[in-house]
């Protein structure tokens, strides 16, 4: 500074050096260096819709895998509740098959009965069966007595003798012939009762003893401990019997009965006028068998099938009493009520509990989209890894070597890409579908064949880069300096085409996702129990769930949207940002 230099402007002075200091051109500190990847990264972050998109990633990819960590319920998981159900309880029906009621000490086999029902058809009024011969009596128009005859004089050519030998009582003779001159069946002599039947050319003049009773009539016992006697030949004769005549009174034994009539059944007192039996054609018994039905309940029910009723309301003897609503399928009328049951809760409505409900399984609907999205992300990429992989290693060698190894490897992609895509994954999910494969094992599977099917375009594009990318100087100098093929090609070529593919593998994972979805909405895909979104969207193909129950296919159809729109914006970034062309 000069000595006349006024001392005020000294700092002014330092301040403009100061500045032209650093204001120099030929400063290293004005040049600033942005790698290739802040490149990129700066590129990329000025398209609004590629950080649009990856923030739908970052939620998507967070939902998914961060989402399961927290949710309170597992992916299946199912949730019932009680209530009520209108469940079968009982069964009636007009009998229409003759039972069978052997008289003490004989026997009526399956044998005798079969013979029985042919005579019954053809209207003869015996029927043997090996040696014995029986006759059966019209006790009323659905009861029949069955008896065995047991032969002791046969008349043949006018000629009556006897079948055992011996000789026949006085008068034996005399008896039969005024029988038979007035067209009687039967006659009685010296206190026994004689039947006159003909076999073939021959009267056959027997005794006779009963065997069974063959009647469409059911008897319940009010108490249990009368079963055996309600049920005893004796009984049953009397009071079949006594119903065909409309009686009101009979005896069996020592024992005295009223019978009492209703509409379609009859009730049978004891001698202290309680109820003893209840008499009707139609059969009411319970579905399950470990189940006790009274005889007032079965009489509740045969009124109201009587009266052609729906429904029917019986006080139990707890005091509970049970409305029963009656349906009659053909012949057969079931018997219904409501039972409390443990149902599970399906199509239930978005609440606090579940804020995307409950689905047709009683499964929460949000945590499967969380375990879905895992399931979906998942097959998606190593889908695309699979596809970078082969497509690199088969379009790097045929674009480095060229030539008749070009164009076998070519003929190799064009084999695979005329394979029909649908058709093969179709016959594979049901090859796995017959096999049974575990669900797990499935989506390895599933991803193998999407991965196998789908790299032939990466290997075309990187084929058509590596041919324009070796004969450029780069690669002469390093064919120059003796570098092996193998690292020629992997470690110079194929990074040159990293940033295509990673353009190309990022907008694919949205078409590979679209895939997983149609297959899983075709059932092909994800079997239950675990889930994917093209598995849970599947249930909009009932067009009643579709219409009804919009929170069981439109959340997993917007995760579906998003996600590919997300890939799809990503990957339209990238491009943009690896365009050498795009200004700065």
């Amino acid at each position: 500074m000069s000595e006349h230099q006024d001392p005020n402007l000294e700092p002014e002075v330092e301040l403009i050096d100061k500045i032209e200091e650093e204001m120099r051109l030929d400063d290293a500190r004005r040049v600033k260096v942005l790698s290739p990847g802040m490149l990129v990264f700066k590129r990329f972050i000025r398209n609004k819709l590629a950080v649009v998109g990856l923030g739908i990633l970052f939620f998507m990819f967070t939902f998914s895998f961060l989402g399961p960590i927290f949710s309170p319920y597992e992916q299946t998981q199912v949730f019932t509740g009680l209530g009520s159900m209108s469940k079968d309880y009982a069964g009636a029906i007009f009998n229409e098959e003759l039972r069978y009621t052997v008289a003490e000490e004989e026997s009526f086999s399956n044998a005798e009965r079969a013979q029985f029902l042919l005579a019954l058809g053809k209207g003869e009024e015996t029927f043997s069966v090996g040696d014995d011969v029986y006759y059966f009596t019209t006790e009323s128009e659905d009861t029949y007595r069955i008896m065995q005859l047991d032969p002791v004089a046969e008349e043949l050519l006018g000629r009556i003798n006897p079948i055992n030998g011996g000789s026949l009582p006085d008068g034996f003779v005399e008896a039969y012939e005024t029988a038979s001159d007035n067209d009687q069946a039967s006659f009685e002599f010296d206190g026994t009762m004689y039947r006159i039947t003909q076999n073939r050319k021959a009267f056959q003049i027997s005794t006779e003893h009963d065997v069974a009773l063959a009647s469409l009539t059911i008897y319940d016992a009010y108490n249990q401990e009368d079963t055996e006697e309600v049920n005893a030949y004796p009984f049953m004769l009397a009071s079949e019997r006594a119903i065909a005549e409309q009686d009101t009174e009979f005896t069996v034994g020592d024992k005295e009965y009223a019978v009492d009539y209703q509409e379609g059944r009859a009730t049978i007192l004891s001698g202290d006028d309680q109820p003893y039996a209840e008499v009707s054609n139609i059969i009411v018994n319970p579905l399950d068998q470990n189940e006790f039905l009274t005889v007032e309940y079965k009489n509740a029910i045969r009124d109201a099938v009587i009266d052609r009723e729906d429904e029917v309301d019986f006080t139990h003897e707890n005091g509970e009493t049970i409305t029963y609503t009656i349906s009659r399928i053909n012949q057969n009328y079931y018997i219904k009520r409501e039972t409390p049951t443990t149902l599970i809760r399906q199509y239930e409505a978005p609440s606090a509990d579940h804020p995307l409900g409950l689905d047709n399984n009683g499964m929460d609907v949000m945590t499967r989209l969380m375990y879905g999205g895992r399931v979906s992300l998942l097959v998606g990429f190593v889908v695309v890894i699979i596809e970078v992989v082969l497509g690199v290693i088969i379009g790097g060698i045929a674009g480095y070597f060229g030539g008749a190894v070009d164009t076998a490897l070519m003929r190799f992609v064009d084999l695979f890409n005329s394979i029909p895509f649908y058709p093969i994954v179709i016959i594979f999910g049901s090859v796995m579908d017959t096999l049974e494969v575990e669900p797990m094992t499935r989506i390895f599977l599933l991803m193998a064949i999407l991965g196998i099917l789908g790299w032939t375009g990466v290997a075309r594009v990187v084929r058509g880069q590596i041919l324009s990318l070796r004969e450029q100087d780069f690669m002469v100098a390093a064919e120059a300096t003796g570098i092996r093929t193998s690292r020629r090609i992997f470690r110079h070529l194929v990074p040159n085409v990293m940033p295509l593919l990673i353009v190309q593998a990022t907008a694919g994972l949205g078409g590979i996702i679209i895939s997983e979805a149609t297959l899983g909405f075709l059932g092909l895909g994800v079997k239950y129990p675990l889930a994917s979104w093209g598995s849970i969207i599947n249930v909009s193909s009932d067009a009643y769930v579709m219409t009804n129950f919009w929170f069981m296919w439109i959340p997993a159809g917007l995760l579906i949207l998003l996600t590919v729109l997300g890939f799809n914006f990503v990957g339209d970034g990238l491009r943009d940002a690896f365009d050498p062309k795009m200004k700065r």
